[in-house]
Protein backbone atom coordinates (compact mmCIF):
# COMPACT_ATOMS: atom_id res chain seq x y z
CA UNK A 1 0.00 0.00 0.00
CA UNK A 2 2.65 2.18 0.91
CA UNK A 3 3.76 2.37 -2.84
CA UNK A 4 0.40 2.61 -4.21
CA UNK A 5 0.75 6.22 -6.55
CA UNK A 6 -2.94 6.75 -6.15
CA UNK A 7 -2.23 6.46 -2.02
CA UNK A 8 0.29 8.77 -2.62
CA UNK A 9 -1.59 11.43 -4.59
CA UNK A 10 -3.63 12.46 -1.28
CA UNK A 11 -0.59 11.73 0.94
CA UNK A 12 1.18 14.80 -0.85
CA UNK A 13 -1.17 18.26 0.66
CA UNK A 14 -0.05 20.28 -1.86
CA UNK A 15 -1.17 18.10 -4.96
CA UNK A 16 -4.71 16.42 -2.89
CA UNK A 17 -5.24 20.12 -1.72
CA UNK A 18 -4.73 21.12 -5.65
CA UNK A 19 -7.75 18.05 -6.52
CA UNK A 20 -9.73 19.18 -3.63
CA UNK A 21 -9.70 22.73 -5.01
CA UNK A 22 -10.49 21.31 -8.78
CA UNK A 23 -13.84 19.44 -7.81
CA UNK A 24 -15.03 22.05 -5.35
CA UNK A 25 -15.05 24.20 -8.33
CA UNK A 26 -16.73 21.66 -10.23
CA UNK A 27 -19.31 21.33 -7.99
CA UNK A 28 -20.05 24.81 -7.96
CA UNK A 29 -19.37 24.66 -11.83
CA UNK A 30 -22.44 22.23 -11.90
CA UNK A 31 -24.61 23.98 -9.59
CA UNK A 32 -24.52 26.71 -11.72
CA UNK A 33 -25.30 24.84 -14.56
CA UNK A 34 -28.64 24.07 -13.37
CA UNK A 35 -29.92 27.39 -11.91
CA UNK A 36 -32.02 28.66 -14.07
CA UNK A 37 -32.11 32.47 -15.06
CA UNK A 38 -34.74 34.62 -14.07
CA UNK A 39 -37.37 35.16 -15.79
CA UNK A 40 -37.57 31.91 -17.15
CA UNK A 41 -39.98 29.11 -16.32
CA UNK A 42 -38.03 25.76 -15.83
CA UNK A 43 -41.83 23.51 -16.07
CA UNK A 44 -42.09 24.52 -19.47
CA UNK A 45 -38.53 24.25 -20.96
CA UNK A 46 -38.98 20.84 -19.53
CA UNK A 47 -42.09 20.22 -21.26
CA UNK A 48 -41.00 21.57 -24.97
CA UNK A 49 -37.97 19.68 -24.48
CA UNK A 50 -40.31 16.66 -23.98
CA UNK A 51 -42.70 17.18 -26.59
CA UNK A 52 -40.08 17.47 -29.15
CA UNK A 53 -40.14 14.42 -31.33
CA UNK A 54 -36.74 15.31 -32.55
CA UNK A 55 -34.21 16.84 -30.98
CA UNK A 56 -33.04 19.98 -31.76
CA UNK A 57 -29.18 20.36 -33.56
CA UNK A 58 -28.04 23.21 -31.91
CA UNK A 59 -29.25 23.22 -28.54
CA UNK A 60 -27.09 19.44 -28.70
CA UNK A 61 -24.59 20.62 -29.93
CA UNK A 62 -24.91 23.41 -27.07
CA UNK A 63 -25.70 20.90 -24.67
CA UNK A 64 -22.33 19.30 -25.49
CA UNK A 65 -20.29 21.71 -24.14
CA UNK A 66 -21.72 22.92 -21.15
CA UNK A 67 -23.22 19.72 -19.70
CA UNK A 68 -26.79 20.28 -20.44
CA UNK A 69 -26.67 23.76 -19.08
CA UNK A 70 -27.84 25.72 -22.17
CA UNK A 71 -31.95 23.64 -22.71
CA UNK A 72 -31.74 24.23 -18.91
CA UNK A 73 -31.64 27.93 -19.88
CA UNK A 74 -29.13 28.54 -17.00
CA UNK A 75 -26.67 31.32 -15.68
CA UNK A 76 -24.02 28.98 -17.14
CA UNK A 77 -25.53 28.24 -20.58
CA UNK A 78 -22.80 30.15 -22.86
CA UNK A 79 -20.00 28.34 -20.72
CA UNK A 80 -16.45 29.20 -21.86
CA UNK A 81 -17.61 29.38 -25.54
CA UNK A 82 -17.09 33.32 -25.72
CA UNK A 83 -13.89 33.39 -24.32
CA UNK A 84 -12.79 31.16 -26.07
CA UNK A 85 -14.24 32.97 -29.36
CA UNK A 86 -12.48 36.02 -28.52
CA UNK A 87 -8.84 34.65 -27.62
CA UNK A 88 -9.33 33.04 -31.42
CA UNK A 89 -9.82 36.62 -32.59
CA UNK A 90 -6.99 38.19 -30.08
CA UNK A 91 -4.67 34.86 -31.28
CA UNK A 92 -5.45 35.80 -34.65
CA UNK A 93 -5.09 39.64 -33.98
CA UNK A 94 -1.86 39.22 -32.88
CA UNK A 95 -0.59 37.22 -35.92
CA UNK A 96 -2.16 39.99 -38.38
CA UNK A 97 -1.16 43.21 -36.95
CA UNK A 98 3.10 43.33 -36.06
CA UNK A 99 2.13 46.99 -33.46
CA UNK A 100 -0.15 44.60 -31.43
CA UNK A 101 3.02 41.82 -31.20
CA UNK A 102 4.87 43.90 -29.88
CA UNK A 103 2.28 45.18 -27.26
CA UNK A 104 2.27 41.40 -26.32
CA UNK A 105 6.38 40.97 -26.11
CA UNK A 106 6.78 43.94 -24.16
CA UNK A 107 6.72 44.20 -19.43
CA UNK A 108 3.38 43.60 -19.19
CA UNK A 109 2.14 43.07 -22.15
CA UNK A 110 0.61 39.43 -22.05
CA UNK A 111 -1.22 40.90 -19.20
CA UNK A 112 -2.70 43.98 -21.32
CA UNK A 113 -3.62 41.28 -23.75
CA UNK A 114 -5.75 39.29 -21.24
CA UNK A 115 -7.10 42.45 -19.74
CA UNK A 116 -8.12 43.30 -23.59
CA UNK A 117 -9.34 39.98 -24.24
CA UNK A 118 -11.55 39.53 -20.93
CA UNK A 119 -13.25 43.04 -22.31
CA UNK A 120 -13.80 41.66 -25.44
CA UNK A 121 -15.38 38.17 -24.13
CA UNK A 122 -18.07 40.53 -22.23
CA UNK A 123 -19.19 42.02 -25.60
CA UNK A 124 -19.30 38.60 -27.25
CA UNK A 125 -21.42 37.02 -24.38
CA UNK A 126 -23.70 40.08 -24.73
CA UNK A 127 -24.22 39.95 -28.29
CA UNK A 128 -25.21 35.73 -27.77
CA UNK A 129 -27.17 36.19 -24.74
CA UNK A 130 -29.03 38.66 -26.76
CA UNK A 131 -29.37 36.42 -29.44
CA UNK A 132 -30.49 33.75 -26.44
CA UNK A 133 -33.86 35.79 -25.89
CA UNK A 134 -35.01 35.02 -28.91
CA UNK A 135 -34.61 30.93 -28.75
CA UNK A 136 -36.35 31.86 -25.34
CA UNK A 137 -39.47 33.77 -26.61
CA UNK A 138 -40.03 30.57 -29.40
CA UNK A 139 -40.33 28.33 -26.24
CA UNK A 140 -44.64 28.74 -25.04
CA UNK A 141 -44.79 29.41 -21.47
CA UNK A 142 -41.01 29.93 -21.21
CA UNK A 143 -40.87 33.62 -20.28
CA UNK A 144 -42.48 34.46 -17.16
CA UNK A 145 -41.78 38.11 -17.28
CA UNK A 146 -44.39 40.54 -18.12
CA UNK A 147 -42.13 43.54 -19.33
CA UNK A 148 -40.10 42.18 -22.35
CA UNK A 149 -37.15 44.86 -21.93
CA UNK A 150 -36.55 43.52 -18.20
CA UNK A 151 -36.68 40.08 -19.83
CA UNK A 152 -34.18 40.61 -22.36
CA UNK A 153 -31.95 42.89 -19.86
CA UNK A 154 -32.04 40.63 -17.00
CA UNK A 155 -31.55 37.98 -19.16
CA UNK A 156 -28.22 39.33 -20.84
CA UNK A 157 -26.88 40.90 -17.64
CA UNK A 158 -27.10 36.79 -15.95
CA UNK A 159 -25.89 34.87 -18.71
CA UNK A 160 -23.16 37.26 -19.43
CA UNK A 161 -21.92 37.46 -16.08
CA UNK A 162 -22.49 33.60 -15.75
CA UNK A 163 -19.96 33.89 -18.57
CA UNK A 164 -17.11 35.81 -17.01
CA UNK A 165 -17.86 33.34 -13.41
CA UNK A 166 -17.21 30.51 -15.81
CA UNK A 167 -14.00 31.60 -17.02
CA UNK A 168 -12.90 32.75 -13.79
CA UNK A 169 -13.52 29.64 -12.28
CA UNK A 170 -11.63 28.08 -14.97
CA UNK A 171 -8.59 30.41 -14.46
CA UNK A 172 -8.48 29.42 -10.86
CA UNK A 173 -8.52 25.87 -11.58
CA UNK A 174 -5.64 26.70 -13.91
CA UNK A 175 -3.58 28.35 -11.36
CA UNK A 176 -4.62 26.95 -7.64
CA UNK A 177 -6.09 23.50 -9.16
CA UNK A 178 -5.05 20.65 -11.54
CA UNK A 179 -4.92 20.79 -15.37
CA UNK A 180 -5.80 23.29 -17.50
CA UNK A 181 -9.08 25.39 -16.06
CA UNK A 182 -10.73 26.03 -19.38
CA UNK A 183 -10.30 22.53 -20.83
CA UNK A 184 -11.14 21.19 -17.47
CA UNK A 185 -14.63 23.53 -17.37
CA UNK A 186 -15.15 21.75 -21.27
CA UNK A 187 -14.22 18.11 -20.07
CA UNK A 188 -16.84 18.18 -16.94
CA UNK A 189 -19.83 19.50 -19.29
CA UNK A 190 -19.00 15.80 -22.00
CA UNK A 191 -18.78 13.54 -18.87
CA UNK A 192 -21.93 14.91 -17.14
CA UNK A 193 -23.59 14.57 -20.24
CA UNK A 194 -22.28 10.52 -20.58
CA UNK A 195 -25.10 8.72 -18.51
CA UNK A 196 -28.02 10.66 -20.01
CA UNK A 197 -26.82 9.25 -23.52
CA UNK A 198 -25.94 5.61 -22.23
CA UNK A 199 -29.67 5.69 -20.61
CA UNK A 200 -31.37 7.03 -23.72
CA UNK A 201 -29.45 4.86 -25.82
CA UNK A 202 -30.59 1.88 -23.36
CA UNK A 203 -33.89 3.17 -24.04
CA UNK A 204 -33.64 3.13 -27.85
CA UNK A 205 -32.83 -0.27 -28.05
CA UNK A 206 -35.64 -1.96 -25.51
CA UNK A 207 -37.90 0.28 -27.78
CA UNK A 208 -36.28 -1.48 -30.95
CA UNK A 209 -35.75 1.98 -32.06
CA UNK A 210 -31.93 1.52 -32.10
CA UNK A 211 -30.37 -2.46 -33.54
CA UNK A 212 -28.61 -3.96 -30.61
CA UNK A 213 -25.48 -5.31 -33.27
CA UNK A 214 -24.78 -1.41 -34.51
CA UNK A 215 -24.45 -0.51 -30.84
CA UNK A 216 -22.12 -3.21 -30.03
CA UNK A 217 -20.14 -1.91 -33.34
CA UNK A 218 -20.24 1.56 -32.60
CA UNK A 219 -19.16 0.66 -28.84
CA UNK A 220 -16.02 -1.41 -30.22
CA UNK A 221 -15.25 1.29 -32.37
CA UNK A 222 -15.24 3.46 -29.69
CA UNK A 223 -12.91 1.37 -27.57
CA UNK A 224 -10.51 1.16 -30.95
CA UNK A 225 -10.57 4.94 -31.15
CA UNK A 226 -9.97 5.75 -27.84
CA UNK A 227 -6.65 3.56 -28.61
CA UNK A 228 -5.67 5.44 -31.27
CA UNK A 229 -6.01 8.46 -29.70
CA UNK A 230 -3.71 7.92 -26.48
CA UNK A 231 -1.24 6.01 -29.07
CA UNK A 232 -1.60 9.55 -31.39
CA UNK A 233 -1.61 11.88 -28.39
CA UNK A 234 1.75 10.43 -26.80
CA UNK A 235 3.80 9.84 -30.12
CA UNK A 236 6.59 12.13 -30.38
CA UNK A 237 9.18 13.33 -32.72
CA UNK A 238 12.37 13.93 -31.49
CA UNK A 239 14.93 16.36 -32.60
CA UNK A 240 18.79 15.52 -31.07
CA UNK A 241 20.71 19.12 -30.15
CA UNK A 242 23.97 18.82 -29.10
CA UNK A 243 25.34 21.90 -27.07
CA UNK A 244 29.50 22.61 -27.69
CA UNK A 245 31.69 23.50 -23.98
CA UNK A 246 31.90 26.52 -22.97
CA UNK A 247 34.21 27.83 -20.34
CA UNK A 248 33.13 31.17 -18.28
CA UNK A 249 35.38 31.59 -15.07
CA UNK A 250 36.25 28.84 -14.04
CA UNK A 251 33.11 26.65 -14.80
CA UNK A 252 32.38 24.73 -17.41
CA UNK A 253 29.09 24.35 -19.75
CA UNK A 254 27.61 22.59 -22.55
CA UNK A 255 28.75 19.52 -23.77
CA UNK A 256 25.47 17.44 -23.60
CA UNK A 257 23.49 16.28 -25.65
CA UNK A 258 19.50 16.54 -25.30
CA UNK A 259 16.65 16.64 -27.51
CA UNK A 260 13.30 18.65 -28.33
CA UNK A 261 10.21 16.56 -28.42
CA UNK A 262 7.61 17.47 -30.75
CA UNK A 263 4.42 15.65 -30.63
CA UNK A 264 2.87 13.86 -33.66
CA UNK A 265 -0.17 16.28 -33.25
CA UNK A 266 1.96 19.08 -31.59
CA UNK A 267 -1.38 21.42 -31.01
CA UNK A 268 -3.39 18.77 -28.92
CA UNK A 269 -6.94 19.25 -28.71
CA UNK A 270 -6.91 22.59 -29.10
CA UNK A 271 -7.71 22.89 -32.57
CA UNK A 272 -11.21 21.30 -32.24
CA UNK A 273 -11.98 23.54 -29.05
CA UNK A 274 -11.24 26.62 -31.40
CA UNK A 275 -12.88 25.02 -34.42
CA UNK A 276 -15.99 24.24 -32.56
CA UNK A 277 -16.23 27.84 -30.41
CA UNK A 278 -15.18 29.46 -33.56
CA UNK A 279 -18.38 27.45 -35.52
CA UNK A 280 -20.58 28.45 -32.36
CA UNK A 281 -20.84 32.03 -32.86
CA UNK A 282 -22.97 32.74 -35.85
CA UNK A 283 -24.69 29.24 -35.77
CA UNK A 284 -26.02 30.28 -32.44
CA UNK A 285 -26.62 34.09 -33.95
CA UNK A 286 -28.50 32.23 -37.21
CA UNK A 287 -30.30 29.45 -34.76
CA UNK A 288 -31.65 31.91 -32.50
CA UNK A 289 -32.30 35.05 -34.26
CA UNK A 290 -33.22 33.15 -37.85
CA UNK A 291 -36.95 32.40 -37.14
CA UNK A 292 -37.66 36.10 -37.45
CA UNK A 293 -35.33 36.83 -40.16
CA UNK A 294 -35.01 34.91 -43.70
CA UNK A 295 -31.90 34.97 -44.13
CA UNK A 296 -30.94 34.20 -41.43
CA UNK A 297 -32.95 30.89 -41.11
CA UNK A 298 -31.59 30.02 -44.43
CA UNK A 299 -27.92 30.35 -42.98
CA UNK A 300 -29.09 28.32 -39.69
CA UNK A 301 -30.17 25.59 -41.54
CA UNK A 302 -27.27 25.34 -44.06
CA UNK A 303 -24.99 25.42 -40.92
CA UNK A 304 -27.18 23.10 -39.07
CA UNK A 305 -24.29 21.24 -36.72
CA UNK A 306 -25.24 17.86 -37.87
CA UNK A 307 -25.35 19.00 -41.55
CA UNK A 308 -22.48 18.23 -44.44
CA UNK A 309 -21.66 21.71 -44.79
CA UNK A 310 -21.27 22.29 -41.47
CA UNK A 311 -18.80 19.33 -41.23
CA UNK A 312 -17.01 19.98 -44.13
CA UNK A 313 -15.92 23.51 -42.07
CA UNK A 314 -15.61 22.13 -39.54
CA UNK A 315 -12.65 19.71 -41.11
CA UNK A 316 -11.22 22.68 -42.68
CA UNK A 317 -10.86 24.79 -39.40
CA UNK A 318 -9.58 22.38 -37.55
CA UNK A 319 -6.53 21.98 -40.14
CA UNK A 320 -6.37 25.55 -40.15
CA UNK A 321 -6.15 25.93 -36.21
CA UNK A 322 -3.61 23.29 -35.93
CA UNK A 323 -0.99 25.26 -38.64
CA UNK A 324 -2.17 28.19 -36.38
CA UNK A 325 -1.88 27.61 -32.93
CA UNK A 326 1.55 25.04 -33.22
CA UNK A 327 2.84 28.17 -35.53
CA UNK A 328 2.35 29.95 -31.96
CA UNK A 329 3.28 27.41 -29.34
CA UNK A 330 6.20 26.16 -31.23
CA UNK A 331 7.54 28.69 -32.90
CA UNK A 332 10.42 27.58 -35.56
CA UNK A 333 12.30 30.94 -35.45
CA UNK A 334 12.02 31.15 -31.38
CA UNK A 335 13.50 27.70 -31.08
CA UNK A 336 16.33 28.23 -33.33
CA UNK A 337 17.42 31.64 -32.01
CA UNK A 338 17.41 29.91 -28.47
CA UNK A 339 19.33 27.43 -29.55
CA UNK A 340 21.64 29.60 -31.42
CA UNK A 341 22.14 31.58 -28.01
CA UNK A 342 23.37 28.71 -26.06
CA UNK A 343 25.83 27.06 -28.12
CA UNK A 344 23.61 24.42 -29.24
CA UNK A 345 22.73 22.80 -32.79
CA UNK A 346 21.26 20.25 -34.26
CA UNK A 347 23.53 16.81 -36.11
CA UNK A 348 23.97 17.29 -39.47
CA UNK A 349 22.03 20.57 -39.56
CA UNK A 350 24.15 23.82 -40.33
CA UNK A 351 23.36 26.52 -38.32
CA UNK A 352 21.90 28.82 -40.21
CA UNK A 353 19.39 26.51 -41.73
CA UNK A 354 18.43 25.57 -38.26
CA UNK A 355 14.70 26.92 -38.74
CA UNK A 356 14.13 26.13 -42.16
CA UNK A 357 14.70 22.23 -40.68
CA UNK A 358 12.30 22.73 -37.38
CA UNK A 359 9.34 24.43 -40.11
CA UNK A 360 10.06 21.51 -42.08
CA UNK A 361 9.76 18.53 -39.42
CA UNK A 362 6.77 20.47 -38.24
CA UNK A 363 4.88 20.55 -40.84
CA UNK A 364 5.22 17.09 -41.67
CA UNK A 365 3.74 16.33 -38.47
CA UNK A 366 0.77 18.80 -38.12
CA UNK A 367 -0.89 17.86 -41.69
CA UNK A 368 -1.23 13.99 -40.91
CA UNK A 369 -2.11 15.31 -37.19
CA UNK A 370 -4.63 17.61 -38.03
CA UNK A 371 -6.56 14.94 -40.98
CA UNK A 372 -6.44 12.50 -37.94
CA UNK A 373 -7.94 15.31 -35.42
CA UNK A 374 -10.35 16.46 -38.18
CA UNK A 375 -11.87 12.53 -39.57
CA UNK A 376 -12.43 11.52 -35.91
CA UNK A 377 -14.10 15.00 -34.76
CA UNK A 378 -16.70 14.46 -37.97
CA UNK A 379 -17.19 10.56 -36.69
CA UNK A 380 -20.08 11.29 -34.50
CA UNK A 381 -21.98 12.28 -38.00
CA UNK A 382 -20.68 9.13 -40.18
CA UNK A 383 -22.41 7.22 -36.75
CA UNK A 384 -25.38 9.16 -36.87
CA UNK A 385 -25.61 8.77 -40.32
CA UNK A 386 -25.00 5.31 -40.41
CA UNK A 387 -26.39 3.44 -37.70
CA UNK A 388 -29.07 6.20 -37.61
CA UNK A 389 -28.25 7.32 -33.73
CA UNK A 390 -29.76 10.18 -32.05
CA UNK A 391 -27.26 12.97 -32.28
CA UNK A 392 -27.49 13.70 -28.76
CA UNK A 393 -25.92 10.37 -28.27
CA UNK A 394 -23.55 10.08 -30.99
CA UNK A 395 -21.77 13.91 -30.03
CA UNK A 396 -21.28 12.27 -26.69
CA UNK A 397 -19.56 9.37 -27.36
CA UNK A 398 -17.53 9.48 -30.58
CA UNK A 399 -15.52 12.02 -32.33
CA UNK A 400 -14.73 15.47 -30.75
CA UNK A 401 -15.64 14.63 -27.28
CA UNK A 402 -13.20 11.02 -26.95
CA UNK A 403 -10.49 13.82 -28.41
CA UNK A 404 -11.13 16.07 -25.65
CA UNK A 405 -11.59 13.86 -23.05
CA UNK A 406 -8.38 11.52 -23.82
CA UNK A 407 -6.28 15.18 -24.38
CA UNK A 408 -7.48 16.97 -21.62
CA UNK A 409 -7.34 13.32 -18.96
CA UNK A 410 -3.64 12.98 -20.46
CA UNK A 411 -2.48 16.53 -19.85
CA UNK A 412 -3.99 16.24 -15.98
CA UNK A 413 -2.46 13.08 -15.04
CA UNK A 414 1.05 14.13 -16.58
CA UNK A 415 0.32 17.13 -14.09
CA UNK A 416 0.01 14.85 -11.12
CA UNK A 417 2.70 12.63 -12.61
CA UNK A 418 5.22 15.90 -12.34
CA UNK A 419 4.57 16.24 -8.99
CA UNK A 420 4.46 12.79 -7.76
CA UNK A 421 7.97 12.68 -9.26
CA UNK A 422 8.66 16.38 -7.83
CA UNK A 423 8.05 14.82 -4.20
CA UNK A 424 9.83 11.78 -4.66
CA UNK A 425 6.99 9.36 -5.17
CA UNK A 426 6.20 6.47 -7.34
CA UNK A 427 4.56 7.67 -10.84
CA UNK A 428 1.09 6.61 -11.46
CA UNK A 429 2.98 4.82 -14.16
CA UNK A 430 5.28 1.76 -12.69
CA UNK A 431 8.36 2.41 -14.99
CA UNK A 432 8.34 6.32 -13.10
CA UNK A 433 6.54 8.67 -15.89
CA UNK A 434 3.45 8.94 -18.40
CA UNK A 435 5.99 7.84 -21.61
CA UNK A 436 5.78 9.47 -24.80
CA UNK A 437 6.42 6.98 -28.10
CA UNK A 438 9.36 7.45 -29.89
CA UNK A 439 9.26 7.83 -33.45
Amino acid sequence: MANNAFVNVFRIKELRDRILFTIGILVVFRLGSVLTIPGIDPHALSAYFQSQVRGNAFVDYMDFFVGGAFSNFSIFMLGVMPYISTQILMQLALFVFPSLKKIAEDDGGRKKIQVWTRILTVFVALIQSYAVTFYANSIPGAIVLQSRFMYIFVTMLTVTTGTMITVWLGEQITARGIGNGVSIIIFAGIIVRLPHAISQMVRLVRLGELNLVFVVIALLMFVGIIVLVVYEQQGQRKIPVHYAKRVVGRKMYGGQNTYIPFKINPSGVIPIIFASSFLTFPISIATTIGPNVRWLNSLAHFLRPNGWWYNIFYLILIVFFAYFYTQISLNPTEIAKQIRENGGSIPGIRTDKTEEYLQRILNRLILPGSLYLALIAVLPTVIQTIFGFPQSISMLMGGTSLLILVGVDLDTMSQIEAQLKMHHHEGLVKRGKLRSRNL
